[in-house]
């Protein structure tokens, strides 16, 4: 593992030089096996929250994990190319725009006990800024070498907050090309609905039904880039007790297992139709 600056890591991706590295200031990391055809995303695995922030905050350690997307990187972590945040997004939200990245307020709670000063959040922004700045090189890299490209971008959600049943993975397609990409995510929604789970936990899988892909992750990718298919892929938490603050490492390991066949396979069909 190297700790590397962004431009470092851009002219290995440039160079096509596998690698596995962490940024310079820890914000997210990523690995390199082979420069495969596919890309995994946890942007939401981070926990991180830097100590200057500590003081200013008014939701608790808990109430930060409970939004995030714990173990998602745990999921993809076999793959040839892994990219995932290591910040908490209440730092700020890699899926959200610049703009929108630092949060004033996160599920009706307030965030901050006083607005934070334009210098915190900058250095926050510049964090976001330098993420997006390496999934643009690495994006454009195997564009560029296989002619399109599918991105696995993987979250979690909380379906106890659900007065009504949920799926057990949602797939969001409203921001990608229906017309050119439907196959493919219903085929991607198939290929989740056949996930083996333990405690006879049923892979149910739907599409648009809880989220409906609207993620910045997804938006940039899909605006920068017109040949590259990005799959919002969500787990509900059920590999976790999200209100009992447990992790269940059997189900994370049962999902990381199942993923390791399914996205290859998957993808495979993708290169073969797409990729020229």
């Amino acid at each position: 593992m190297l700790r590397l600056s962004i431009d470092s890591i851009i002219s290995k991706i440039q160079a096509e030089k596998p690698f596995h590295a962490i940024a310079e200031d820890y914000s997210f990391w990523l690995k390199i096996d082979s420069y495969s055809h596919y890309i995994c995303g946890a942007v939401h695995d981070g926990h991180q929250f830097r100590k200057e922030l500590w003081s200013k905050c008014l939701h608790s350690e808990y109430e930060r994990w409970y939004e995030e997307d714990p173990a998602t990187k745990n999921m993809i972590q076999s793959h040839p190319i892994v990219i995932a945040g290591c910040d908490s997004r209440f730092e700020y939200d890699l899926n959200r725009a610049p703009e929108v990245a630092v949060y004033e307020d996160a599920w009706g709670k307030q965030l901050w006990k006083n607005s934070l000063k334009s210098e915190v959040k900058e250095r926050s922004l510049e964090k976001h800024h330098n993420f997006y700045k390496v999934v643009h090189a690495l994006v454009s890299k195997i564009e560029s070498k296989y002619g399109a490209a599918i991105v696995y971008d993987i979250h979690s959600y909380n379906w106890r907050r659900w007065d009504r049943e949920v799926p057990v993975i949602n797939l969001g397609t409203s921001n990608i090309d229906t017309i050119k990409y439907a196959s493919y995510a219903e085929s991607w929604r198939t290929t989740l609905s056949e996930i083996q789970l333990p405690y006879q936990i049923t892979a149910t899988a739907a599409i648009n039904d809880t989220f409906q892909g609207n993620g910045y992750f997804l938006k940039y990718i899909t605006k920068h880039f017109k040949s590259t298919l990005v799959l919002a892929t969500e787990f509900s938490k059920i590999y976790c007790h999200e209100l009992e603050y447990i992790m269940y490492p059997e189900v994370v390991l049962a999902i990381e297992n199942e993923l390791k066949t399914k996205i290859p396979e998957h993808a495979k069909t993708f290169y073969k139709d797409f990729i020229h």
